[in-house]
Parts: structure tokens; sequence; C-alpha cells
């Protein structure tokens, strides 16, 4: 059994899963709008080019995800946090830093008791990170 985290996205899918891709070293297996998708001829304009489902492959997880379709509008995660980590400190922190730029530190990455190094944040895209040194 595997658990991957789902994450929906404010139409910045596609975007936020290709810099994942880049900055922790992984790969976009797959992408596909509701316009692409199997009936998708009637999909109603304004969702044609949105992210129905997305993948990307990081070492051997996944994240999987896609742009918000609700009539109620997008909602930010809230409750949940990704979690990454490794053993290489100038690498963890490296990816850190990429992923805080135009996002927002909560804890900067730093030694603490538990590991070599540890710290939190939310990336850009609006999905909170916790970057762990084993």
């Amino acid at each position: 059994m595997k658990i991957n985290p789902y994450i929906t996205y404010k139409d910045n899918c596609r975007e936020a899963f290709e810099f994942y891709a880049e900055v922790l070293g992984g790969e976009v297996e797959f992408v596909q709008t509701f316009g692409e998708a199997p009936g998708g001829d009637g999909t109603p304009a304004h969702l044609a080019d949105k992210v129905m489902h997305a993948r990307v492959k990081i070492g051997e997880s996944y994240l999987l995800g896609s742009d918000s379709f609700s009539p109620e509008g997008y909602a930010p995660p809230s409750g949940i946090t990704i979690q990454s980590g490794g053993d290489d400190f100038a690498a963890t922190k490296a990816q850190f830093t990429a992923l805080a730029e135009g996002g927002q530190v909560t804890m900067p990455f730093e030694s603490t008791f538990w590991a070599a190094g540890f710290g939190m944040l939310v990336d850009k895209f609006g999905v909170p990170w916790m970057m762990n040194v084993d």
C-alpha cells in the first residue's frame, strides 16, 4: 500500500508540478486537462484547460493533484503539510530554499534537537511543507 497526497490548486497545478519536479528532482509523469479527458468535448470553456489530474514522481513517492473545479471556489490546503526528508543536509537545505522562493518561511531551516536540519514553509502555490534531514 502507498499513501500519496492529492493537492487541489487554484488554476496552477501544471505550473506547481513542473516546479516540484525541477526543485525536488522528480518527473511529471502525467497531466490531463478536463478538455482532454474522454468526453471532454462537452467540457465548459472555463474548465477545458484546467488540469483534471496530474502526477509527479519524486523519488519513490508521488504527488497527485488537479485544478479546483468547485463551484464554491478554491480553498487553500488547511490542516495538512507535505513532509519531505533525506540524509543530505546541503541538498535538503537547497530544496527548502527553492521551495520557499515566492512563498513564506514559517520556521527557518536549521539544526534541531531531533534533526541535523529542519524547516517549515508555505510555497508560492499555498502548499505547506516540512523539510527534514534524517
